[in-house]
């Protein structure tokens, strides 16, 4: 596992395999699951600043995870930064939903950098130094796709202006052909300041649980796209399967 070096470092040796891989046109993240990707306009554009909100258990870290499993297969490196996962966990989970990443993540195609460090005093100053070294790793490093999972807990800690400062950097990053998705929950900020936090950024999944029926589902809202290449869609309804991972469930809903 990659640590976060609150100390001023990042370990950044890591070979690049894309050479062994292959390499070919990219101008689109996709899941891997060409299902999933007809209803969000057959994937992000590259370069492009996500934000992925819901509130809890509502698929978020699946689906950033399933980005994943379709950057692996299109020869897009990438850096996780979890404040939940250890590398074991994290390894275990995406077994269990079918997709494999073991040995990108040996290759050092995948490296997790665990941002919720036992005994850490978690302050103000703290959160913010942590905000900065996380933009300025993924500004100079040499990686395709940063995966912010999950920015709530920054916000906790630090000022909405400071947030703001980061997702303004973080857009800056992509318009130079980064590629960032962030997850947070619903109610990390006010309606107002969640209005400004959306409008940075250039792509917004909404995530929701659903009653259908006798059971709940999983609701992906494709909010916006820009720059897609094709018309989104505007709700997928899904399940998780164990073994299966992300399942589209033949449910139609009606937005409310």
């Amino acid at each position: 596992m990659a640590e976060l070096d609150l100390t001023g470092g990042m370990d950044d040796a890591r070979g690049d395999i894309a050479d062994l891989l292959g390499k070919e046109e990219r101008k689109i993240l996709t899941t891997g699951n060409a299902e999933i990707d007809k209803k969000i306009a057959d994937g992000l554009p590259l370069g492009s600043l996500t934000l992925i909100e819901g509130e809890n258990d509502t698929g978020k870290s699946v689906l950033t995870q399933q980005f994943m499993w379709g950057s692996m297969h299109n020869n897009l490196r990438v850096d996780l930064f979890s404040t939940e996962l250890t590398t074991k966990s994290f390894l275990t989970q995406m077994e269990s939903m079918s997709l494999d990443i073991s040995d990108f993540f040996a290759w050092g195609y995948i490296r997790l950098f665990h941002c919720h460090l036992v005994e850490f005093k978690w302050t103000p100053d703290a959160m913010n130094d942590i905000l900065e070294r996380i933009i300025t790793h993924v500004k100079f490093s040499n990686t395709d796709v940063a995966i912010i999972d999950s920015l709530t807990i920054f916000t906790e800690y630090t000022t909405n202006e400071a947030v703001l400062t980061f997702l303004t950097q973080a857009k800056n990053i992509c318009d130079q052909g980064k590629t960032i998705l962030i997850t947070m929950h619903s109610y990390a900020f006010t309606d107002e300041v969640l209005t400004r936090v959306r409008s940075i950024c250039d792509a917004h999944l909404l995530l929701m649980r659903k009653l259908m029926g006798d059971k709940y589902v999983m609701v992906l809202e494709v909010v916006k796209v820009r720059g897609a290449r094709k018309t989104t869609g505007n709700l997928v309804s899904f399940e998780v399967h164990p073994g299966y991972g992300m399942k589209i469930i033949p449910v139609s809903v009606a937005k409310v």
